[in-house]
């Protein structure tokens, strides 16, 4: 069996005939078939039949599903159900509308609606600014999909990217206290999408774009921001690149590298590998290589697209020609944001002494990384069962809430070097080590600092 993911937790209710070592007849049956069970729950239980409940980590629902068939075939068994805990989770959504005043008394009413409710129109009406004051504006973000580029699963369509623009609104939620939702769109049409958002836009403080397609997230991003007055945030692009650089500014202290001086090859050129190249480039590296489907990227060839062609003019300052595993050699960092299974432990080797690996791609990273860390120095991937996951979640709450603290009109790149920073600095020097050079997903203050950073960066002192 394969690696058992600890998402899928599932309840089988199970009816069978009753003996002493029924139950432990049932736990034995999951552990030969590669599951692990966590919870065993009586429902019934008489002098003939006894029904119980099975919790179980599995691979994935299929692989419950042939449990399920291999009990039911044994004598008496019957499996009346599977209940899978994600499912579960999910039911009626994630997220909720909730008061924040009383509404029990007539006087309440009247404040909270007719008549009080004119004058705050009025005060709106006479300075629209107030909006960012007197209504949700405040403290509102709306998360913006067409459902063309969800992670790991591509185009699934606006009511499919739902319940991951659901997550993204609690993830708001938990980590920046930002009241965000999902806003998904039953359209491609980058017009539509543009004029969709300015006209929700006077409800938002800010708008975070989320698994749109290239190249049109380009162009629907770009033109939001000349557009609207207040953030626009992708965070396929921005919140990546800003995690990426926290990461790398804590990676080459432990090495003992600079920035100026090593040589890095992104693997991906999309959304994710432009906003990484453009805001290392402002972070101060001179020698990036960036490479797509048809190898590297460089001024020896223009490329299609206006984003891909500017990073051909703009990196591989020594115009090196070739495929990944070509310009990887004696590079100092790998930054992968491709696909998963492109390089092999012996394509590590070639890097430089005290390489630095970041293999992006989910759920199957560009190198094993038990492969990789036979010969780079630090490994770090996008997943949550090993070592140094780089998150976006670690971004985006913070970044957002500390825009809205201040009022901000728009996402500038020092923006995002001041939240890489903050998010470098949770890491204490005595913590820094190869295993530890981001802080983990539930760090206390990893937002909060982010947050403060921003705050402190661009004025607005006594927001608490």
């Amino acid at each position: 069996m394969s690696k058992t993911l600890p998402s899928y937790n599932v309840t089988l209710r199970i009816e069978l005939p009753f003996e002493p070592r029924a139950t432990a007849t049932l736990v034995k049956e999951f552990a030969d078939f590669g599951a692990i069970v966590t919870g065993v729950d009586m429902v019934e239980s008489d002098e003939s039949n006894l029904v119980t409940d099975i919790t179980a980590k599995v691979d994935d629902i299929e692989h419950a599903e042939q449990i399920a068939a291999k009990l039911e075939s044994l004598e008496g068994v019957h499996v009346h159900g599977i209940h899978d805990s994600t499912v579960q989770a999910h039911l009626g959504g994630k997220i909720e509308i909730a008061l924040k005043r009383p509404l029990n008394t007539r006087q309440d009413l009247a404040r909270i609606y007719t008549p009080g409710v004119a004058r705050i129109s009025q005060l709106i009406a006479k300075d629209p600014e107030q909006a960012r004051k007197l209504t949700v504006k405040r403290n509102t973000v709306a998360v913006v999909s067409d459902g063309t580029a969800v992670l790991g699963l591509g185009d699934v369509g606006a009511k499919a990217a739902m319940p991951v623009m659901e997550g993204k609104a609690a993830l708001f939620k938990k980590f920046g206290d930002v009241d965000a939702w999902p806003i998904c769109l039953d359209t491609t049409d980058t017009e539509e999408i543009i004029n969709v958002v300015k006209a929700i836009s006077p409800g938002f403080g800010g708008i975070n774009l989320e698994d749109i397609s290239a190249p049109r997230c380009f162009e629907i991003e770009r033109r939001l921001r000349a557009e609207l007055d207040i953030p626009v945030f992708h965070d396929d692009q921005h919140g990546t690149a800003v995690v990426v650089l926290a990461a790398l500014i804590n990676a080459l202290k432990v090495v003992d590298k600079k920035i100026e001086d090593i040589r890095i090859v992104v693997s991906g050129v999309g959304a994710a590998g432009n906003a990484i190249i453009r805001l290392l480039l402002k972070q101060g590296a001179r020698d990036i290589i960036g490479v797509g489907r048809n190898g590297a990227l460089g001024p020896f060839r223009e490329e299609t697209g206006e984003e891909r062609n500017w990073l051909a003019q703009h990196t591989n300052p020594r115009g090196q020609q070739g495929t990944l595993t070509d310009v990887l050699r004696e590079a100092d960092v790998f930054i992968g944001v491709s696909a998963g299974n492109l390089l092999t432990g012996d394509d590590i080797a070639t890097m430089a002494k005290d390489s630095i690996v970041f293999a992006l791609a989910n759920p199957t990273p560009e190198v094993d990384p038990i492969e990789a860390g036979e010969h780079a120095a630090i490994v770090a991937t996008g997943r949550s069962d090993y070592p140094n996951q780089i998150n976006n979640v670690l971004a985006f709450p913070g970044i957002f809430r500390g825009m809205l603290d201040v009022k901000a009109t728009e996402v500038t790149d020092q923006m995002l070097v001041v939240a890489a920073r903050a998010i470098a600095e949770t890491v204490l020097p005595e913590q820094l080590n190869t295993n530890f050079i981001i802080p983990g997903v539930f760090h206390p203050t990893a937002a909060k600092d982010v947050a403060r950073a921003i705050r402190q960066e661009f004025k607005n002192p006594t927001v608490a």
